[in-house]
């Protein structure tokens, strides 16, 4: 399988005053193409902030990251905006939509930066909230629609570039446990069509989603394991075909 994501070394130093926090101390992973993994951990055990790395929204304090065949670690602050508009589509816990956009105007965002044209656009922007079961909520606007549906819409933005990778930051944080599956099985959909998906979690029933999971505490790796679950029912799929 193709590489997409190999760090080395990786640490994270904050400086508050005269305070010294070491958010990562030294993370070395490899992720390939198509992949589907979690990272869970405590409060302050560095996932998110190895997530920020990871979506090139901060740069590490040391250590190299190559994502895609390129070095991202010492990029400037637009390079690293153009690979994340190109690589990189993002679900967050609080949905980040604009509230007087619609629905359709939400997901056609990153094309704007991308440099579509507006027909261009809106196709794309439809086509992407059909693949999310939202085809006929274009013209809603985020109040007019459920939180599960928000969601949905969040997810169909991040599809819109088509990137390498789709970034999940608690995306089930503010959604109740039967909406909270359904969102799931759309990233298990979305793992299937080929996708590679990040997810960070601090919910071992939505961590069990993930076909691998990587434990995080004090800015280390603790485990890094295959979910067997997954790995098992996979075989027996096999087997049967």
């Amino acid at each position: 399988m193709d590489t997409l994501i190999v760090t080395h070394d990786i640490s994270k130093i904050y400086r508050m005053g005269t305070e010294t926090i070491h958010a990562l101390k030294s993370v070395s992973i490899k992720i390939s193409k198509g992949e589907y993994v979690a990272f869970m951990g405590p409060s302050g055990s560095g996932k998110s902030t190895f997530m920020n790395i990871i979506g090139c929204l901060d740069t590490p304090t040391g250590g190299t990251y190559i994502l895609n065949g390129n070095d991202v670690s010492n990029m400037t602050d637009n390079e690293l905006a153009e690979v994340r508009n190109k690589e990189i589509g993002f679900v967050f816990q609080t949905f980040n939509l604009l509230p007087r956009q619609t629905s359709l105007e939400n997901v056609a965002l990153p094309l704007i930066y991308a440099g579509y044209g507006k027909s261009d656009r809106e196709e794309k922007a439809q086509r992407a909230l059909e693949s999310v079961g939202l085809g006929t909520r274009g013209k809603h606007k985020p109040n007019e629609l459920s939180g599960g549906q928000r969601q949905r819409v969040a997810i169909a933005r991040a599809l819109i570039n088509n990137p390498s990778i789709i970034l999940a930051d608690e995306p089930t944080g503010n959604l109740d446990s039967k909406t909270s599956y359904e969102i799931m099985e759309l990233f298990e959909d979305l793992h299937a069509k080929g996708n590679t998906i990040i997810m960070v979690t601090h919910e071992e029933d939505i961590a069990k989603y993930a076909h691998r999971i990587i434990r995080m505490r004090d800015g280390l790796i603790e485990s890094d394991t295959i979910n067997e679950d997954i790995a098992t029912a996979t075989r027996l799929q096999e087997e049967q075909h």
